[in-house]
């Protein structure tokens, strides 16, 4: 058990029962005869739980309390007391007090609201653990490119209103980080952040997760459930690849936007809820109302701040920066020793167009920590699909129709490996539809293995 509990009481005996019950218990004991000395002694070890005494001379129990409230106030503080008045009590619990024992206690009791007390601190750490591991797994690396910089001081400037966020980037450029930031930079960060990707579900699935559903509705609905903007109350719901949404529930989006309102599938009762709206995309919107695939009035609505998110090819100054963050990402997780990269294997990332931005660019790098025996990454490490990787690499002298058809071949060749040779995923990556795609690795001959 071994937890730290400090004792403070100007009554001597009743320390040495308190200690003697205490460790009795296997809980590690400190002693404080004063205020002022227990509120030195809470700086000094940091215990996990006090047991101060309420009505002592020179500095009183509700003095101690406020001063360990400004500097200690993560600690849990338990009230005794021999004038356990209602009035005392409840004065305490403002200032902060857990809980209150009257004196004399009864050491049966006083061990059940310390071992409750406990419970629920070591609760309490155990979620700020977990929210601290979430935070660095969802960190949002930036890089040093001007766009990045510019695109940042943005959301630091809008990240507390409550203004609707359209995303817009290639796959793998950091969208879902870049809404978590958002966030996290907000006043809502205390509360839930519910991702919803909109290209997973079916049409009436689709508008169940998001909106909820009334016991006996369709097949299979056999309770009532709460969709995703009921769960994200007072928080953050962001809709990844939101140009997938069917019209149907594109209407009903525009209705929450417009009135914070909504009806469950199946119900009549309108439900109300506040959520900040963020959206991504790697489509270009604009481009699908045009084409009449996507509401103009819901595109406006999402559109109130736009922030577009470059490739990793057009901000290759950032790429060291990706790759020295993965690479210690990585090399943690897998409990390996690796230095850095070397000067090839930079240069080498430089040149490489990385179809799938970031992500591609972890996933290399992922692979190179499993396969890396040394203290550096080396290019004998990293795939060969990205060894091939500009106009430099093509010899001159051959004609431009050649060369052309060349990097296509070698492009749709490195997608495909990338991709796992899924022809949709490649497909989606390149903006071609898949008909198209399964065209030219024919009329190419691109083969993947």
């Amino acid at each position: 058990m071994n937890n730290k509990i400090l004792i403070i009481d100007d009554d001597s005996q009743i320390r040495k029962l308190l200690k003697d019950r205490l460790e009795a218990n296997g809980y590690h004991i400190l002693q404080a005869e004063n205020g002022s000395q227990g509120v030195q002694l809470a700086e000094k070890e940091s215990p996990d739980l006090i047991l101060l005494d309420l009505n002592m001379p020179q500095m009183n129990g509700l003095e101690v309390l406020s001063q360990l409230q400004k500097k200690k106030s993560e600690i849990i503080v338990i009230i005794m007391t021999a004038y356990g008045t209602i009035e005392r009590a409840v004065e305490a619990m403002k200032l902060g007090a857990y809980d209150f024992l009257p004196k004399p206690c009864k050491p049966d009791h006083i061990l059940i609201v310390v071992k409750k007390a406990l419970e629920r601190k070591n609760l309490k750490d155990e979620n700020l653990l977990l929210r601290r591991e979430v935070n660095s797994q969802y960190r949002m690396v930036t890089g040093e490119s001007a766009e990045m910089k510019k695109i940042m001081e943005t959301v630091q400037k809008t990240a507390q209103s409550k203004t609707t966020v359209l995303i817009e980037g290639e796959s793998g450029t950091g969208k879902q980080l870049l809404a978590r930031a958002i966030h996290s930079m907000s006043n809502r960060s205390g509360k839930p952040f519910v991702q919803v990707n909109c290209t997973t579900l079916s049409e009436q699935l689709m508008e169940s997760d998001l909106f909820g559903h009334e016991k006996g509705s369709f097949t299979g609905a056999v309770k009532q459930k709460k969709g995703r903007f009921e769960l994200a109350h007072g928080g953050t719901v962001f809709l990844d690849e939101i140009g997938e949404l069917s019209p149907s529930i594109q209407a009903k989006l525009l209705h929450v936007l417009e009135y914070g309102e909504f009806q469950r599938v199946g119900g009549v009762d309108t439900q109300k809820v506040d959520v900040r709206i963020i959206t991504a995309t790697n489509k270009n919107l604009r481009v699908e109302v045009e084409k009449n695939r996507f509401r103009e009035d819901l595109f406006y609505r999402l559109n109130v701040l736009y922030l577009k998110l470059p490739s990793l090819r057009d901000r290759k100054e950032d790429i060291p920066v990706f790759a020295s963050y993965f690479l210690q990402k990585h090399s943690q997780s897998m409990q390996k020793n690796i230095a850095g990269f070397s000067a090839e294997t930079i240069n080498l990332f430089q040149k490489y167009t990385w179809p799938g931005n970031i992500r591609e660019l972890e996933n290399v790098i992922e692979r190179a920590v499993v396969l890396a025996d040394e203290k550096e990454i080396t290019p004998d490490l990293i795939p060969s699909f990205t060894h091939v990787t500009s106009a430099e690499d093509f010899e001159a002298g051959i004609p431009l129709d050649q060369a052309i058809l060349q990097f296509k071949k070698q492009f749709i060749k490195r997608t495909l490996q990338f991709s796992e040779n899924n022809q949709t995923r490649a497909a989606e990556l390149l903006d071609i539809q898949r008909t198209y795609l399964n065209k030219l690795i024919k009329e190419l001959g691109v083969t993947c293995k």
